[in-house]
């Protein structure tokens, strides 16, 4: 099992979704709210805050570039569907630009299904 986590734009969540069903996943793990800053440079004086430690400075979503909101899903899936849904996040979420987002896949050790007790690949088919 894989943990799949995507960083995607919010405004990609309902195309992400459909391709994600197309290819017989039609659930997530988790969805949540990302925060963060991508590669793109500060200038001098929010920078300048930083160091100084002003609070108001201190700014996960930062002033430049301009704020564009993501959402970062969770999937576990099994080993063998892992490049089908790597691929089908990666076809609905790329227009070639910045802010595109992430893809990270993670060794998943186990999963258990708290109703029933079933684990790992038996908790992935409920």
């Amino acid at each position: 099992m894989k943990l799949i986590m995507a960083m995607i734009r919010i405004d990609k969540m309902n195309e992400t979704k459909v391709a994600l069903s197309d290819i017989g996943m039609p659930s997530f793990f988790a969805v949540s709210r990302a925060f963060g800053r991508g590669q793109g440079k500060y200038d001098a004086k929010v920078m300048e805050g930083v160091k100084e430690g002003k609070p108001e400075a201190i700014s996960l979503l930062g002033p430049e570039p301009p704020l564009r909101p993501h959402r970062i899903i969770n999937l576990v899936v099994k080993e063998s569907k892992v490049k089908d849904a790597v691929n089908a996040i990666i076809k609905a979420n790329c227009t070639n630009s910045h802010g595109d987002g992430k893809i990270f896949v993670m060794p998943m050790t186990e999963a258990i299904t708290v109703r029933t007790g079933d684990k790992s690949d038996m908790a992935l088919d409920q």
